[in-house]
């Protein structure tokens, strides 16, 4: 009988550019969560961010390009080009509602986004008709305690994606008691324990707000201006 093979776990060297060195990193905690598996891709860690140069300069699995405004065609593309990650594309649900949201979705999936994402809005009626439009995962985000987990499922949800600050963890909690096989990313909060404790109510994967332009810039400038050289 032959003796089992050791296998080395630790990892080797890092490989960063010089350049490129200089650049965001998803908190490291947020590997200890399971993952989701889209089109046989794990994904443990999604950027919340429609900024193409923090896009271009962070090293998270993943994008949730989801903003305030009335999803554009035109912006989703813009994504898809600079992106070198998954990319889930908000496509309404709020203030964008019935058709057009609907076709939204299939715009987004032509252009080559990994999912869709609906927002706590979106009826259960143009859920379904999204669903049946698409062949991409279509993530609804839960926001409230009032939600009906089992009628999103059923109208089509694939992804619960949880944002509900404060009560993120408990909502995550409780999807995974009633439905431990259904996907769920969450906001993780601003520090290590919080989204730790998203994790350890079951998060599969967390959704990371990354510091702004101008907060980046910030301390760069305050090098610059003590004459010192680039952080």
């Amino acid at each position: 009988m032959h003796d089992e093979v050791s296998i080395e776990k630790k990892l080797p060297n890092r490989v960063d550019g010089t350049l490129r060195k200089f650049a965001l990193r998803v908190p490291e905690c947020i590997y200890k969560c399971s993952g989701i598996i889209v089109f046989g891709k794990r994904i443990k860690s999604l950027v919340f961010s429609t900024d193409l140069s923090i896009i271009r300069n962070v090293n998270a699995d993943a994008i949730m390009a989801v903003y305030p405004f009335t999803p554009q065609p035109v912006i989703t593309q813009a994504l898809l080009t600079a992106a070198d990650i998954p990319v889930f594309s908000g496509v309404g649900g709020g203030l964008t509602q019935g058709q057009r949201a609907i076709n939204l979705a299939m715009f987004a999936e032509m252009q080559g986004a990994t999912g869709v994402v609906l927002n706590d809005p979106t009826s259960n009626e143009v859920l379904s008709l999204v669903r049946h439009t698409v062949d991409i995962p279509v993530v609804v985000t839960v926001a409230r305690k009032e939600t009906d987990f089992e009628a999103r499922l059923k109208a089509g949800a694939d992804i619960f994606n949880v944002s509900a600050a404060s009560d993120t963890p408990e909502l995550v909690r409780r999807i995974k008691d009633a439905h431990p096989d259904v996907p769920v990313i969450a906001t993780g909060g601003p520090t290590e324990e919080s989204i730790m404790q998203t994790i350890a109510a079951g998060a599969n994967a967390i959704t990371w707000t990354p510091p702004s332009n101008g907060e980046v810039f910030r301390d760069i400038m305050a090098a610059y201006r003590d004459g010192k050289p680039h952080p």
